[in-house]
């Protein structure tokens, strides 16, 4: 197996990447994780239903996510040509689809708010207090789709830091605003957890304004695109990059449906599972950010090098990253299993039972970090940024809807196991998933050039 490991360049350029998007993640999950923290002094119930709630913005945002990673593949490689004029017109698309999606994601939220909280729990007090969460942070759906599609459009062209500044002052806004209307501190109402709803949504807010400021203001970045010219779409163009782009939003739509119904089958278990699982999430978002930056380099880098006909070097750049990506998850993962009380001391008065399945869960997770990180980088940057979508989509899906859904609600609801139990056995998909996996990259027939003849 051949790796870029001796090339000087393959690490300053991935360092280079890697490190603002990390940073950026790191700040993202610091969010939530500060949300969680705050909220935790709340009680059980109102761990459960932000978490919950927060299901519908998690399937919103992967979703676009992957609206944004699919055009993302097409950016890269087009910038491997400096064709600025496509650039153009593959943002434009993008943002066109984001903000359909967050019009229908948002009018759900503000409308039957009620009605989805009861898709997730029984619980009455559970579901009020995440309609009243629903109502509020629905607002920035919008608004983050934007700001998603901006940013990964400036990680495929190799400017990952102005997203990184953004996210960290818009970390501080948000971080500011719960304080403020969580507790109603300085004069500001308290509004318990609807106050964090409006931190979140002030925070997008700045968000969104500061890079639009950022990228509009320098008329030679080739994001600062006109309408017109983001429109410029003709039919050709259009089929070519939904052949390419689909099989990526399906994949991340379908895959986050599919993690939302996890989250639906740890609820049937009970509060303190809904809860236990949020606290997780809370931790492992924060563990996975190098893992995402090295995945996120890899997408850019090795879809530079296919843009640029350097196959060979794509081939022996995805070798590497994959190697790293492993060993990255290891390291990783023996430091959430040797911190995992530690870890747990920062989330405040946590029940006995809350503590004990909370623990279970990060144990379960460290176990299974390695191939965890493995498969991000293997899926998200080597088959996506390799082109090879379809056969991404098919062995993402497969994974999630043939072995990890249907095994969560037999442990939940047939074998009625404790929530760290139906976790272990929901990461079954992880295994299936690497072994396919391998064999496809192995093969080579990733390697594709989506922008011949575009």
């Amino acid at each position: 197996m051949r790796t870029s490991f001796k090339n000087k360049d393959f690490f300053k350029v991935m360092l280079s990447i890697a490190l603002p998007i990390t940073l950026q993640n790191l700040v993202a999950s610091s969010v939530n994780m500060l949300d969680t923290l705050m909220i935790t002094t709340l009680g059980e119930e109102s761990i459960a239903a932000v978490g919950l709630a927060n299901q519908v913005f998690f399937f919103y945002a992967v979703t676009v996510f992957g609206v944004a990673t699919g055009s993302s593949i097409f950016i890269s490689q087009f910038w491997g040509k400096k064709d600025t004029k496509n650039i153009g017109r593959v943002l434009g698309i993008s943002l066109a689809i984001v903000c359909v999606l967050g019009t229908v994601f948002t009018l759900a939220a503000l409308m039957v708010p009620d009605f989805i909280m009861r898709i997730f729990s029984n619980d009455k007090e559970v579901i009020r207090l995440g309609a009243d969460y629903l109502r509020v942070v629905s607002l920035s759906y919008i608004i983050t789709g934007i700001s998603f599609s901006y940013a990964v459009a400036s990680r495929s062209i190799g400017q990952a830091k102005m997203p990184m500044v953004v996210s960290m002052i818009s970390f501080v806004t948000n971080a500011l605003f719960n304080y403020l209307l969580i507790f109603g501190k300085f004069g500001f109402p308290q509004l318990g957890i609807k106050g964090a709803a409006y931190g979140t949504l002030i925070a997008r807010a700045v968000e969104i304004a500061l890079i639009l400021y950022s990228i509009y203001s320098n008329k030679e970045n080739p994001l600062a695109q006109k309408i017109k010219n983001m429109t410029d779409w003709t039919g050709d163009f259009l089929k070519k990059y939904f052949k390419t782009a689909y099989p990526v939003i399906l994949n991340e739509a379908f895959w986050s449906l599919g993690t939302v119904l996890y989250s639906i089958a740890y609820a049937k278990i009970g509060t303190e599972a809904a809860a236990a699982v949020q606290i997780l999430n809370t931790v492992q978002n924060i563990f996975m950010v190098m893992t995402r930056g090295l995945a996120n380099a890899c997408t850019v880098m090795v879809g530079n090098k296919i843009g640029a006909d350097e196959e060979e070097e794509a081939v022996e750049y995805a070798n590497s990253f994959m190697i790293l990506s492993a060993v990255l998850g290891l390291v990783l993962g023996i430091m959430l299993f040797i911190t995992a009380d530690g870890i747990l001391m920062f989330f405040r008065n946590l029940t006995p039972g809350l503590y004990t399945a909370s623990k279970k869960l990060l144990i379960v997770l460290a176990v299974f970090f390695s191939i965890k990180s493995f498969n991000g980088t293997m899926i998200v940057g080597v088959l996506r940024g390799g082109g090879d979508t379809t056969f991404s989509m098919i062995l993402e899906m497969s994974s999630v809807w043939l072995v990890g859904v249907p095994l969560a609600f037999l442990g939940a609801l047939v074998f009625k196991l404790p929530v760290y139990y139906v976790f272990l056995m929901v990461h079954m998909e992880e295994i299936v998933k690497a072994s396919i996996g391998m064999l496809r990259i192995m093969s080579k027939k990733w390697v594709t050039n989506v922008i011949h003849d575009m």
